[in-house]
């Protein structure tokens, strides 16, 4: 059986943990096709992991295994888990990575993975269940093991979820948060498009009012702007240049769409 495998970790490119975890799924699946989502993901940055993962969720073939390895909580008591979405899979730690795809396409099911018999050796290293644990249960997901037989049923709101991921209606306007930062310096706020028919003209962050405007060419060269990126989420940018960098924010920091 063929299938689809993604890899989303914050490993990067410097060492060999990324090409370790597809030598060990290639062990257990050859026929395996692995996509490398993104290995960028700042360290240990679980809020920018969930909002990639919901990027590219809707884009892969029906029966894709998310493997998703960002997991500043490994060897400890969090749990090790996989979700079945009907229509795709989900394998990696519950601590709040899989929040923004569970809230959009809720899971049918999610286990706990506790059968050492799908994993690459019953002891496990404390440092890299990546290796040990999520690529072997993926492999093992992917070659059609069944999916009840890797863990113990949990319930699917139990799941760990992430905080400020929404918006909330504030006396001072719509009050969001940054969820992500790209490569580009753009960032991606919380609000989604759907707000723009409710009249609002400005995001309103450190005192400064930023227009909304359809295009990044439609601002002076090197002037902030607002406008829907491609994700369907309001985010701020510089015609030529880096918002982030202007503004000198970091994700999880809250602003008023006004």
């Amino acid at each position: 059986m063929t299938c689809w495998i993604t890899l989303l970790t914050d490993f990067g490119h410097q060492d060999a943990y990324v090409g370790v975890m597809k030598g060990v799924i290639f062990s257990i699946h050859p026929q395996a096709q692995v996509i490398d989502l993104c290995h960028e993901i700042p360290p240990q940055d679980c809020r920018t992991a969930s909002f990639q993962l919901l990027q590219a969720f809707p884009y892969f073939p029906k029966g894709t295994v998310h493997l998703v390895v960002v997991d500043p909580g490994v060897g400890t008591r969090r749990r090790a888990i996989a979700l079945d979405f009907g229509n795709a899979y989900g394998v990696g730690p519950d601590n709040g990575v899989f929040s923004q795809v569970c809230d959009r396409y809720p899971p049918q099911r999610v286990v706990e993975l506790t059968q050492p018999a799908f994993w690459r050796t019953p002891n496990p290293s404390a440092t890299f269940h990546g290796r040990d644990i999520f690529a072997p249960v993926a492999a093992h997901l992917a070659a059609g093991t069944d999916f009840g037989r890797l863990g113990s049923a949990i319930d699917p709101q139990s799941l760990v979820r992430l905080s400020h991921l929404t918006y909330e209606m504030t006396p001072q306007g719509v009050q969001g948060w940054i969820q992500a930062i790209d490569h580009f310096g753009n960032v991606i706020t919380t609000f989604p498009a759907a707000l723009l028919a409710k009249g609002y003209h400005y995001i309103q962050i450190q005192g400064q009012q930023i227009p909304l405007l359809h295009t990044y060419g439609d601002a002076p060269h090197q002037q902030l702007m607002a406008l829907v990126g491609s994700h369907g989420f309001i985010e701020l940018a510089v015609n030529g240049g880096s918002a982030q960098l202007v503004l000198g924010c970091h994700n999880g920091d809250a602003l008023w769409l006004v």
